[in-house]
């Protein structure tokens, strides 16, 4: 399983998506409210247990965060 799909598994298990079927990976978190302030530390957890990595205060960011896209992208950069 390649980042994309642990971050989706992750978010469908743990967040309410009305139809995930419809969510698709560059959309946005925050803006769909499938995500909130809270919901982001969570992510961050995730990130940090299951890939070994730490996200520092810096990068705690839209542009890291905010979809399924960008989180497997901060990922495989933050593993490279």
């Amino acid at each position: 399983m390649d980042n994309r799909e642990q971050v989706r598994a992750f978010v469908m298990s743990n967040f309410y998506v009305a139809n995930p079927a419809a969510l698709g990976d560059g959309a946005s978190l925050l803006d769909h409210g499938i995500i909130d302030s809270t919901g982001v530390l969570e992510v961050i957890l995730f990130i940090e247990e299951t890939f070994g990595i730490e996200v520092k205060d810096s990068e705690m960011l839209p542009d890291n965060l905010d979809s399924i896209e960008r989180i497997a992208n901060f990922i495989g950069r933050k593993t490279a």
